[in-house]
């Protein structure tokens, strides 16, 4: 595959794809209890793909599913099928994928048809220009119940917060990626559906080119994993968790103005009110102290690591 060099500065909205160039890939597809829709899934996928000038291949991992699932999977010939024994979770079925992949580049999406696949070897193209490439939920054709919507408009915003980048689709699931960027995080990427949510966090705070691409979102086949006040509180976990990790000053310093100010107030009410230095003083200047502190070692750590 022909390198490309990246032009740092470039802003990724103006990313364009070319039809000539459509690098190899292995895209992962994380299957659980999806008997009712993951043969029109690769039929889909196979059609869409056969069609193109793409080197590619399918690796299947059966996430422990209880229904048919593994014998529909077992009858296919036309893709790499993995099967876990037992439920893992969503992102252990990708990190599977991602260390059985054979092409440099990785692409995932969902085996129940929300995603338009048709649109994967364009975003195939786009990442010939970035680090990852995001099938961004945004488009004309997307579907969101009002429950989902509420608790995603928080976190999309505490997100961008911390990236200090704008973030169209936070755990979009249609994705492209390059595999050497994505195993320097395997160990800190969840097992759970926050995956995709910790991977973006990690590579915009990094540094990396990320481009969102506008994409339909269709009505899934079957019943829904997700389970919305479990998993929005995992999102905030993992989000907060990648803050520390990548961006600890994000997190401690806005923490430590909050003592430093209550430090203030205080020492105020002490020399013009109370006329004596109380320990309530003395308890918030050292707190806010220590956790500047803390929070510029953590930095530090993180600028060596």
């Amino acid at each position: 595959m022909r390198e490309k060099l990246l032009n740092e500065d470039a802003y990724p909205s103006d990313l364009k794809s070319s039809p000539l160039e459509c690098p190899p890939f292995s895209l992962v597809l994380p299957v659980y209890n999806e008997e009712d829709g993951i043969t029109s899934t690769l039929d889909h996928l196979q059609q869409t793909l056969q069609v193109t000038d793409c080197i590619y291949e399918i690796i299947a991992v059966n996430d422990g599913s209880t229904d048919n699932t593994r014998k529909i999977l077992l009858a296919r010939t036309d893709v790499t099928v993995i099967h876990h024994r037992r439920n893992r979770g969503y992102g252990a079925a990708l990190k599977t994928g991602i260390r059985h992949a054979k092409y440099p580049l990785i692409v995932i999406t969902d085996a129940d048809g929300t995603y338009p696949n048709e649109r994967i070897p364009e975003l195939v193209r786009l990442a010939t220009q970035a680090d990852m490439v995001v099938g961004a939920r945004i488009g004309a054709n997307v579907r969101y119940s009002r429950i989902r919507r509420i608790p995603k408009w928080f976190l999309v915003h505490f997100a961008q917060w911390i990236t200090r980048h704008r973030i169209p689709d936070l755990n979009s699931g249609l994705r492209v990626f390059r595999k050497s960027i994505a195993e320097k995080y395997l160990n800190i990427l969840p097992n759970t559906f926050s995956f995709t949510t910790t991977i973006t966090v990690a590579m915009l705070t990094n540094n990396y080119i990320v481009h969102f691409e506008p994409i339909d979102f269709h009505h899934r086949v079957g019943k829904s994993k997700i389970k919305p006040i479990r998993d929005t509180l995992r999102f905030i976990q993992l989000i907060l968790r990648t803050g520390v990790y990548f961006a600890p000053l994000r997190v401690f310093l806005p923490i430590a103005s909050v003592f430093f100010a209550g430090f203030f107030i205080t020492l105020f009410e002490d020399l013009f009110i109370r006329r004596d230095l109380t320990e309530r003083t003395l308890i918030l200047f050292v707190t806010a102290t220590q956790m500047m502190m803390f929070a510029l070692l953590a930095d530090m750590l993180d600028k060596r690591t």
